[in-house]
């Protein structure tokens, strides 16, 4: 097969034998330090985003993408104008949203959106005869909560316990831990915002609850959230109906939220005016650029290694182009120019990296796939004895891996240029002169 004089002469400096044992040396470590760094950036980049898909969808999935609910300053310029009109007889403005089940159909026309589920919600605190908690309460509709993420990880009851029986409630194993309770047990919640005047004086709203449910989800939520059925909900909050204030959204991407509100206020689908619109980053906006700076900072440190390895291959090739000054200067005087014996090194400095990238690549790929086995195998607990479950999730990217092989090679080839140069500078008649 035919191949260009310069590859040929790079593609044989790279199998040669006869070069020192320490250039050998230098080359077998830099070729070793590019594989090693190749396999640890696959494997850890692809833990990274399996825990990072974890986190979308243990957080993401409870956390609504985007709420709809009634703008507060709206409310507070209706009540401004009931108080000065005389004739009103109301005068102030109820959060309830009356009208959600046309506003629920027309956000489950606009593109991305997968659900619509209404609800309400109040700071709150539950008691047991053991302990007394600050939670969440959510009053939701459980016919519109079929796909969420709670009724797929329930451990105890169910979430249609809601609708079946009166004043039920549903709670997480973590704040059930705390509070001592169990299915059936009856807890009480507390309105600590607000209160009814009795005999005794003000006390805050109460009622008693049965234990419904427990839901086992992973994540914070399970300590901080209780659910109920929104009729009874409505009622502790002296709401009339069932108290729908808000609509949450669910998005095949959480990432969309910022587009979809953009387009909802640009094409005035509901009165901006009238009813506020956030988004998840709200809330969770800084919890999740915290792991994305984790993961790029994974990146950095990573890559460096695969820098520093591939930077070796300089000080591998200055000892080979040293070595073979006297066949640089014969190659020259033959009329190979600068060029030519440029590319000759920068072949073979090329080969030493891809051999690097190659192996590093497959290593990198059996260790990802197979690093839940390696654990078990070994008996290492990674995540703690808090966990049930000691495997890792792991989610391979193909994009994420070909960026890694080409900023290898770039790093392979960058390194190249300087021995290349100083190779191509060589003076024929001086070194020949000795000859």
């Amino acid at each position: 097969m035919f191949l260009p004089v310069s590859f040929f002469i790079g593609l044989r400096y790279s199998r040669s034998q006869s070069r020192s044992g320490f250039v050998s040396f230098i080359t077998f470590f830099s070729i070793a330090g590019i594989f090693l760094g190749v396999a640890s950036l696959i494997t850890v980049v692809s833990v990274m985003n399996g825990f990072e898909g974890e986190l979308k969808k243990r957080i993401l999935g409870l956390v609504p993408h985007v709420i709809v609910a009634k703008n507060h300053s709206w409310q507070n310029t209706q009540n401004a104008q009931n108080t000065q009109n005389k004739t009103s007889k109301k005068s102030v403005i109820s959060p309830v949203m009356k009208n959600w089940k046309e506003q629920r159909e027309i956000l489950l026309k606009q593109p991305h959106v997968q659900q619509v589920t209404p609800f309400l919600e109040s700071e709150a605190l539950i008691q047991s005869t053991k302990n007394l908690q600050g939670v969440l309460l959510q009053g939701i509709i459980p016919e519109f909560e079929q796909k969420n993420i709670i009724n797929q990880h329930m451990v105890a009851g169910s979430l249609a316990s809601l609708t079946t029986s009166p004043y039920t409630l549903v709670l997480g194993q973590s704040l059930a831990r705390k509070l001592n309770v169990s299915l059936g047990d009856t807890v009480r919640i507390m309105l600590p915002n607000k209160a009814v005047y009795t005999p005794m004086g003000r006390m805050p709203v109460q009622r008693s609850f049965t234990v419904g449910g427990i839901f086992n989800v992973g994540s914070q939520i399970d300590g901080a959230m209780v659910y109920v059925h929104s009729r009874y909900g409505a009622k502790l909050l002296k709401r009339k109906g069932d108290g729908i204030s808000e609509l949450r959204l669910y998005l095949d991407d959480a990432f969309n939220a910022p587009d979809l509100v953009a387009r909802l206020r640009q094409g005035k689908v509901i009165a901006t005016d009238e009813y506020q619109l956030t988004t998840w980053n709200e809330s969770q906006g800084a919890f999740f650029s915290a792991v994305k700076m984790e993961k790029n900072m994974m990146w950095l440190m990573l890559s460096l290694i695969i820098a520093v390895a591939a930077f070796n291959i300089v000080s591998a090739l200055v000892m080979v182009v040293i070595d073979k000054q006297g066949e640089i200067g014969i190659l020259r005087t033959l009329g190979l120019d600068r060029g030519g014996i440029m590319k000759i090194f920068m072949t073979q400095g090329m080969i030493n990296g891809l051999w690097g990238v190659i192996i590093g690549t497959v290593l990198g790929l059996l260790l990802t796939l197979n690093l839940n086995g390696l654990l078990s195998f070994f008996g290492l607990n990674i995540l703690g004895s808090g966990y049930s479950s000691q495997a890792l999730p792991i989610k391979l990217i193909f994009s994420d891996i070909v960026t890694i092989v080409i900023s290898a090679l770039m790093m392979s080839f960058v390194a190249t240029l300087y021995p290349a140069y100083r190779a191509s500078t060589t003076q024929p008649a001086e070194v020949l002169r000795n000859e």
